[in-house]
């Protein structure tokens, strides 16, 4: 009898398989627990100072693991708490990643600490009381610039159906943006304002941030690649003499 109830009870013990990145890319994610991560929501502390937003940040990083777990080699969030948010900060990158999330889902990805490539529920109908809030055409925009700037809204709605992983592939170079949804093209080359001061260009450096917002959301195979200057170059030169 002992010999069935250890049969039984060892998958639970097994681990999934560590994430394998595509050449020159590295794990952000290690699959397994939260290191290399932290509760942030800047929208909660942008407006204080000193002690206050020192005891709020500090509120945001204990609540994290509370909102966050980690199964299957997945990092999941049950639609509550802080921003699960990278203890390293990036300027010039290529990232991959994967999501899946359910109806009635908001959520996105941060870079350099701001908002950020919109993740929808794309079923949601037009609502004209909300004319600049445009679900209905998909994930996958820079959503946070200012409306009908470019890239703002996705050039094509590339969203699978729920139940279903999504791929997402974001390249930066300084604030020139291009996403990637399910191998369609939803961002070209448009550049990505500054949230938090329009009137400034995006910080060289900053987090990537995996935004929660209301509905549970998976992650998994979360790859980064920082791009070198001359890479850079070499990119926006290209992209310059196609316009």
């Amino acid at each position: 009898m002992a010999g069935v109830v250890v049969a039984l009870g060892f998958p639970t013990f097994l681990q999934a398989d560590q994430p394998q990145p595509p050449e020159g890319f590295r794990a952000l994610f290690n699959g397994k627990d939260l290191t290399g991560w932290y509760g942030w929501n800047p929208h909660s502390s942008v407006k204080l100072a000193g002690e206050k937003k020192e005891e709020n940040l500090k509120k945001q990083r204990e609540e994290f693991p509370q909102n966050w777990t980690v199964e299957n080699g997945e990092l999941i969030n049950d639609g509550h708490g802080p921003y699960a948010t990278t203890e390293e900060e990036f300027g010039d990158i290529e990232m991959r990643i994967e999501y899946k999330t359910v109806p009635s889902a908001d959520s996105g990805i941060y870079l350099r600490g701001t908002p950020q490539v919109q993740i929808w529920d794309s079923n949601q109908k037009f609502d004209p009381m909300r004319p600049t809030r445009r679900p209905h055409l998909g994930s996958g925009g820079l959503f946070n610039n200012a409306p009908d700037a470019p890239g703002r809204d996705p050039a094509v709605l590339a969203d699978r159906p729920f139940g279903e992983w999504n791929t997402l592939r974001i390249r930066q170079i300084g604030d020139r943006t291009w996403v990637w949804l399910n191998d369609q093209v939803t961002v070209d080359n448009a550049v990505m304002e500054n949230y938090w001061d329009r009137s400034k260009p995006l910080p060289a450096k900053g987090p990537i941030m995996l935004q929660t917002h209301g509905g549970e959301i998976r992650w998994r195979n979360i790859f980064i690649r920082e791009i070198s200057p001359e890479e850079g170059k070499k990119i926006l030169a290209e992209a310059a003499a196609k316009q």
